[in-house]
C-alpha cells in the first residue's frame, strides 16, 4: 500500500549567521548619485561596481590600455549603428586615434555613401516594396558599382575603393562618411559582402566577380588585421551573424600562419545576446586567454557612452 506523504519536519534545520555568509553584493559596491555639473569620469565611477557596470569600467581600461600600448582597437559592426547617427562618434574615434581598423558588412557601405551624397539614408521598405521599388536608387547602386568595379581592376579592396571613390567625387556630406575618413586616414576598413543581401546586387551594374575579389580581398586583409591583436581589442557592434562569423575565420586564419593571437579583449554590444555574437566573439576567441564582454543596450545610447569615457580616460593619462 502507498504510504501517506506528510509535509517535511523544518524543525531539525541548521542555520547560520547572516555577518560569517559570504555575500556577492556589498554596499561599498553600490552606485551612487552625482552631483549636476560632475564630470563623466564621475558618471562611470558612481556606478555599480557590480555586473555591466564592473564590465563598462573594464573595457574603457582596456581599450585605454591598447591604446597606449600602440595596439589595435578594431570595429566589427553592422549597418544599424550608422542608420542610427553614430558616424560622427566612430569618426572622432578613429581621428584620435582610438580606432584603428574597422570591418563592416554590405549594408554599411550604403548608408555610409548615402549618407556622403545627400545626409541622409535609410529608406522606407514598406511603402515601396509592394510596387517594385525598394533599393531602387539608381545614384546608390550606380556609384557604388562602379567603385567596386574600378577597385577590381586596380586590385583593391571594397572598403578602400569606395572610400577613394567618395573622397573623388567631392560628395558634400563626404565629412560624415566612415569610408571617406577611413581612404583620408588611411585606416583599414574591410567589406563583408553576402551576395543577394545588399540593394546595389539588384543593380543593373553589379558585377559578381568585381564583388567577390574586391570583398575576398578585404576579408585577407582583415586576417592581417586580426593577426596583430594580441593585446588590442575587437568590438562588434550590432551584427549578429556577418562579422562574427568573419571574425573567426580570420582569428583562426591567423593562428594557423603562426601569430600569437590569444591575450586580447573582445566585446559585444547590441539589443539582446544573440548565439553568434556570445560564441564567436566573446566565448570561443578568448578560451586561451583574454577576456570578453557583453554590453547590451541601444546603439545610439551605449556607443557615445562608451566613447566619451574612452576619451576622457586617454585624455586623463596625458594630464
Amino acid at each position: 500500500m502507498k504510504q501517506k506523504i506528510r509535509p517535511i519536519d523544518t524543525g531539525k534545520i541548521k542555520t547560520y549567521s547572516l555577518k560569517e555568509r559570504e555575500s556577492r553584493v556589498s554596499r561599498e559596491r553600490f552606485g551612487r548619485a552625482i552631483r549636476p555639473g560632475a564630470r563623466f569620469s564621475d558618471f562611470l565611477q558612481a556606478l555599480p561596481d557590480i555586473l555591466a557596470g564592473s564590465d563598462l569600467r573594464a573595457i574603457v581600461k582596456r581599450v585605454a590600455e591598447a591604446v597606449r600600448n600602440g595596439r589595435p582597437v578594431l570595429v566589427g559592426m553592422g549597418a544599424h549603428v550608422i542608420k542610427v547617427g553614430l558616424n560622427p562618434i566612430l569618426i572622432t574615434l578613429m581621428e584620435k586615434g582610438v580606432v584603428s581598423g574597422l570591418a563592416v558588412n554590405g549594408a554599411c557601405i550604403i548608408h555610409d555613401t548615402e549618407i556622403a551624397m545627400v545626409g541622409r539614408t535609410s529608406e522606407d521598405v514598406a511603402a515601396v516594396l509592394g510596387g517594385g521599388d525598394f533599393g531602387m536608387a539608381e545614384e546608390t547602386g550606380g556609384f557604388l558599382n562602379e567603385a567596386i568595379i574600378r577597385g577590381a581592376r586596380e586590385g583593391l579592396g571594397l572598403g578602400e575603393a569606395v572610400g577613394k571613390k567618395i573622397l573623388e567625387s567631392g560628395l558634400p556630406y563626404a565629412h560624415l562618411s566612415l569610408l571617406a575618413t577611413a581612404a583620408r586616414l588611411d585606416i583599414p576598413l574591410t567589406v563583408h559582402v553576402a551576395i543577394g543581401a545588399d540593394i546595389i546586387h539588384m543593380h543593373p551594374k553589379a558585377d559578381g566577380a568585381a564583388i567577390g575579389n574586391t570583398s575576398l580581398q578585404d576579408f585577407r586583409l582583415f586576417c592581417s588585421l586580426a593577426a596583430m591583436l594580441e593585446g588590442g581589442v575587437y568590438f562588434n557592434i550590432g551584427s549578429a551573424v556577418i562579422l562574427p562569423e568573419v571574425f573567426l575565420k580570420a582569428l583562426s586564419v591567423a593562428r594557423n600562419l603562426g601569430h600569437e593571437v590569444k591575450q586580447f579583449t573582445t566585446v559585444n554590444m547590441d539589443f539582446i545576446r544573440h548565439y553568434r555574437p556570445m560564441t564567436n566573439v566573446v566565448s570561443r576567441p578568448t578560451m586561451e586567454g583574454g577576456q570578453g564582454y557583453c554590453l547590451v543596450g541601444h546603439h545610439e545610447i551605449m556607443v557615445p557612452l562608451l566613447a566619451a569615457a574612452i576619451l576622457e580616460e586617454l585624455e586623463a593619462g596625458r594630464g
